[in-house]
């Protein structure tokens, strides 16, 4: 007996390890009574499951707009990588639910899907994204964002719906691409739902943000409808997990998009 229970026991450790390696993205489904196996997917972007546990109440304002928690609470922001002071003067734009960023006649367009609290978009944010600026800032290539808020529902909490709301915001003060950025330099673990409108506010600092119109925006979740919108736009694309990125209406291979040399690769093979 003692012999078959070691057996089992090896064979269950085996089997967590080929889950852990199969994960790579952030899935777009409810995980309440579902075991974390049921989320893998044979796809070029396998599922990731989240964590059904209860998150602690954040520290300031949730999606309502009504603010708690006191500013000693909040963490401070790092500032964004440097490589991103190069698209001081790449073009933003938004049309339905989707934030474009780079001239509008730039030959190749890349499409990408974020989930904020997904920690595997802030894996392609510091890897393969990174392969991106050049490019964008050259004329030769846009981004399409639309950005989802799914996992406040896998998770509870606000922390996705309230950094797609400054998102959106940061595209008035002409410093998206700085946010986005510092967003993801600054994401919380995925469980807590750290998003909240103070930290926010503090990295639209860590960002170059001052703008009085921003932090009223952040603060009174003005864009809750275009949030709304930009879901929408996300679900009718049938897009089930985050990251998701396309390349001239091509998906992308999921092993090249936390590399930035792996991605520059699919880039240059799209005339980038």
């Amino acid at each position: 007996m003692a012999v078959r229970k070691a057996g089992r026991v090896a064979a269950s450790v085996a089997a967590v390890a080929l889950f852990g390696a199969m994960v790579t993205a952030c899935d777009d489904s409810d995980d309440s009574g579902s075991s974390p196996f049921d989320k893998v997917r044979e796809s070029p972007s396998p599922s990731a499951s989240a964590s059904t546990s209860s998150p602690p109440p954040p520290s300031s304002a949730g999606a309502s707009g009504e603010t708690t928690g006191s500013p000693e609470d909040v963490p401070e922001a790092k500032v964004p990588p440097a490589s991103v002071n190069d698209l001081e003067k790449v073009a933003t734009k938004v049309e339905g639910g989707v934030i474009t960023v780079g001239k509008p006649s730039a030959g190749v367009t890349v499409t990408v899907y974020e989930d904020p609290r997904c920690p595997f978009c802030k894996k392609f944010e510091e890897g393969g994204a990174q392969a991106l600026v050049p490019g964008l800032a050259a004329g030769k290539v846009k981004v399409e964002y639309t950005i989802a808020s799914f996992l406040d529902n896998n998770l509870g909490g606000n922390g996705s719906k309230n950094a797609a709301n400054a998102l959106r915001a940061a595209v008035e003060t002409g410093r998206f691409p700085q946010f986005h950025s510092a967003l993801f330099t600054n994401q919380p673990e995925e469980s807590e739902d750290g998003f909240t409108p103070a930290f926010l506010l503090k990295i639209g600092e860590a960002a170059g943000i001052e703008d009085a119109a921003f932090k009223d925006a952040v603060n009174r979740n003005t864009y809750k409808d275009w949030v709304g919108t930009a879901m929408r736009a996300f679900e009718k694309d049938g897009v089930t997990g985050t990251p998701t990125v396309e390349v001239d209406g091509e998906k992308a291979p999921s092993d090249s998009l936390y590399s930035k040399d792996a991605f520059a690769k699919v880039l240059r093979k799209a005339g980038v």
